[in-house]
């Protein structure tokens, strides 16, 4: 019998919703918050869930990459009482089965309910074994997760591929991890970096010439299309391909036929297409800056690689990993991270992701040198005074609400009081302890005053959602 679970705070509708799914011989399960509905959706195996969005503690979509991240996670019907095309076209990229509007008819949901799960029937009846890890990419968030899933499906599949993502984020690495799983993997990965591709050489560097065909063409050269032959070839930054060579690269992409410079035979090279690209190839297709048929040809199947700002739980693992690489590599011991390290790296904004993580990582290690332990003061100036600003800025506004709110200092004195009551009743621990106390008391009396509330939370503490949930696991508390 199938397990459904209803996340949604309108009280009539989730009865009504548990009543026909009762009805309909499944068993079901309700919450009405987002944090309640989690904790039951990583608790109980559930085959379906209905997820309303908008809830008293926060937007149903931003749980959904941690749905998402579950062991054979369950289908998803989102459901809302606002039309939001935009919300719609979020919940479908990150996976939800279907998006329904509320007021919905008791028709409309049982299909939708019936079609989800005959769907994950099957594809439970076609899984003989679980997908095999892809070594090299590190981090264990939901949001890194769901791209390694999408991976996993990419290097069982020959399909061409586009992967988007801001700079920095890894794309050459999936990129070649997905070749190397792949039944290409014993042949080439042929980088073609389209950002120093010129329009004079570009027809050259991709497809070769004979000798004799332009000035300085003193011997054939074969190009890298055909190097690619049997292997991948990876097109980096591939919305910076010239719109004059978009047009006959896309008759080489559909029939793996080229004709080198000079030549008038024609030949084939059997590869795989894997693009990548920061930038928004839609809209650069809207705009005639990259041509639409091709756009189809090359997206066959699309990977997102998160920014490390949505990823900020994998900072710690990234960290360590990189670290102990940087000082092995350096003949160093291994580095001790003091807290104020971790806490700086949590809250930089990291413009240029994990490539300017591990730039930094590099940098603060060299700095260190023999020193056992890296602290802030090993970080750059121009990182920590980011941080420094942004600090000052969330107390400032924290200040503000409360005030505003006819309290300057509520949360600050019951805390206050509640440590230092404690603290004189018994001799004085070690400051790490202290620390430790105070912070978990700070965040227990945060979500008592908040109600759970993780907007207000948010507002409140100044702490981005991922860094407050790493903390709730730190201290083993739940919101």
């Amino acid at each position: 019998m199938s397990n459904i679970l209803v996340i949604d705070d309108d009280l009539e509708a989730c009865e009504t919703m548990v009543s026909l799914i009762t009805r309909l011989s499944y068993n079901a399960d309700k919450a009405h918050t987002l944090g309640a509905g989690l904790t039951l959706a990583q608790s109980t195996k559930y085959d379906l869930i209905f997820l309303d969005v908008y809830l008293p503690d926060g937007n149903g979509l931003d749980i959904l990459p941690e749905i998402m991240s579950i062991p054979n996670p369950p289908e998803v019907i989102i459901l809302t009482g606002k039309g939001n095309p935009d919300g719609a076209e979020l919940a479908i990229k990150g996976g939800v089965w279907d998006y329904l509007l509320k007021p919905t008819s008791i028709k409309d949901i049982t299909l939708s309910l019936n079609r989800a799960l005959k769907y994950r029937k099957e594809k439970q009846g076609h899984t003989t074994h679980p997908d095999p890890p892809l070594e090299g990419v590190i981090g264990i968030s939901p949001e890194i997760q769901a791209s390694l899933k999408l991976a996993n499906k990419a290097s069982r599949s020959d399909c061409n591929l586009l992967i988007t993502g801001e700079t920095g984020t890894g794309k050459e690495l999936f990129a070649s991890i997905i070749h190397q799983n792949s039944g290409r993997g014993r042949e080439n990965f042929t980088v073609v970096d389209c950002t120093n591709l010129t329009e004079s050489l570009v027809e050259s560097t991709l497809f070769g010439h004979r000798k004799g065909s332009f000035t300085g063409a003193q011997t054939d050269k074969a190009g890298l299309v055909k190097a690619a032959d049997g292997g991948t070839l990876f097109l980096d930054e591939v919305g910076e391909m010239p719109l004059s060579i978009q047009k006959v690269f896309l008759r080489v992409l559909q029939e793996k036929q080229f004709r080198p410079i000079g030549s008038t035979k024609e030949q084939a090279s059997n590869f795989r297409l894997i693009a990548a690209t920061n930038r928004d190839l839609d809209l650069m297709a809207e705009n005639g800056q990259f041509r639409r048929d091709l756009l189809f040809r090359i997206k066959t199947m699309r990977i997102h690689l998160p920014a490390l700002q949505q990823r900020l739980g994998d900072i710690m693992e990234l960290t360590t990993f990189k670290s102990n690489q940087l000082c092995n590599d350096f003949g160093l011991k291994p580095k001790e991270f003091g807290e104020d390290f971790i806490e700086s790296l949590n809250d930089y904004s990291w413009p240029g992701n994990v490539r300017e993580l591990f730039n930094i990582l590099e940098r603060s290690v060299i700095d260190a040198g023999s020193e056992n332990t890296l602290y802030a003061v090993h970080l750059p100036r121009s990182l920590r005074i980011e941080v420094a600003k942004k600090h000052i800025s969330r107390y400032d506004n924290s200040a503000k609400t409360a005030a505003a709110e006819g309290d300057p200092t509520p949360l600050a004195q019951n805390i206050g009081r509640q440590i230092f009551e404690d603290i004189f009743d018994r001799p004085l621990p070690q400051f790490k302890e202290f620390k430790n106390e105070a912070v978990k008391t700070y965040l227990s009396e945060l979500i008592r005053q908040c109600d759970s509330n993780i907007n207000k939370i948010m507002q409140i503490s100044g702490l981005s959602r991922s860094h407050f949930y790493s903390l709730l696991k730190k201290y083993n508390l739940s919101q």
